[in-house]
């Protein structure tokens, strides 16, 4: 990048009144390739004082949700705020602090030597005590369903601690209300942003995540989003494949009812037919639906790149800038 490079780095936030200053403060000001860098508060609906706490931490902007609107959907209108803003990088990382903040020009360098669009910052695993190892063994588990769904090499997917060139976050669009951090690796995999990682440290766990109950919750949910995703982003691959499924049972009921009819025992599996018929119904209806999707999809696409070209082209209305204490709420982002 040959022009003065606007980095912000954005925090969403619920509730987070005890550690939200330390996260702030521990966000570098002097960052190497990086003219400005400022940082973007996302109140999520807090009821303690985070907003109060943020603002005198030294937060530059506070943008403050109507309500608690999830962390998918406060992510999302963080980016949204951070491009308003004029930002050429966006890094995101939690307010409890778990990421090491000096870690931040390590991942934003593969964005300023043009490597990369997408860097997300690959935590020690097996290295951090607090994870047991059934959670160890799931995030591994979870991280390579990610790879595979999005054709992608990214050895930590659940890692909230990441950097988006101005571009990329613009193509972004999170359909999942939970999480928004399997989705865009799977979503940046199928449309082929340049991604990449570099590991990063973690702080000590001050608080358990407030972002699932327990093991079960976490998987269950997980698996619904990256399937979704998976659906929405391949329908044609997945879509046929449950059709071959069906078709394939109904191709051998049928080569069955030919051997017997040939040797002349064909009346008496008169069923294989009539089993074949249901599959073969089913992988019809299945493969239309295919269809049905890939042009909905192909729609959709079309969509995205139009908000993402309104997106880049967007600036701040001149009456948010004057608002008191650079803090902005919004009244819907839905």
């Amino acid at each position: 990048m040959t022009r003065p490079v606007k980095l912000i780095v954005q925090i969403p936030a619920l509730n987070e009144e005890e550690t939200i200053a330390e996260a702030i403060r521990a966000i570098p000001r002097d960052v190497p390739g990086i003219e400005r860098v400022e940082i973007l508060v996302i109140d999520d609906g807090s009821t303690d004082r985070t907003v109060e706490v943020a603002r005198g931490a030294g937060a530059d902007h506070i943008l403050r949700m109507p309500s608690n609107v999830g962390l998918a959907r406060a992510f999302s209108a963080g980016i949204e705020e951070a491009l308003a803003l004029g930002a050429d990088i966006i890094v995101n990382t939690d307010a409890d602090n778990q990421y090491c903040a000096d870690d931040i020009p390590a991942l934003i360098s593969p964005i300023l030597e043009r490597r990369a669009q997408i860097v997300v910052g690959a935590r020690p695993i097996t290295e951090i005590e607090s994870f047991s190892p059934l959670k160890k063994a799931l995030q591994r588990l979870g991280s390579w369903v990610v790879r595979q769904a999005s054709e992608t090499d990214i050895p930590d997917a659940p890692s909230g601690f990441r950097a988006y060139a101005r571009d990329a976050a613009a193509r972004l669009c999170v359909i999942n209300t939970y999480t928004y951090t399997l989705e865009t690796i799977i979503q940046a995999g199928r449309k082929r942003i340049p991604m990449t990682s570099v590991p990063v440290r973690v702080n000590e766990v001050t608080r358990p995540s407030r972002l699932f109950k327990g093991i079960r919750e976490y998987v269950m949910r997980s698996a619904k989003t990256i399937l979704r995703v998976f659906v929405i982003y391949a329908p044609i691959r997945f879509f046929f494949s449950l059709a071959a499924i069906f078709a394939i049972p109904a191709v051998i009921a049928i080569a069955r009812f030919l051997v017997y009819y040939l040797v002349g025992n064909g009346s008496g599996h008169v069923q294989s037919l009539v089993l074949a018929a249901a599959l073969m119904a089913m992988a019809t209806v299945l493969f239309a639906v295919g269809i049905l999707a890939d042009m909905i999809a192909a729609n959709r696409s079309l969509l995205e790149d139009i908000r993402a070209r309104d997106l880049l082209r967007a600036e701040r209305p001149a009456a948010a800038e004057v608002l008191p204490m650079k803090t902005r709420k919004i009244a819907d982002v839905s």
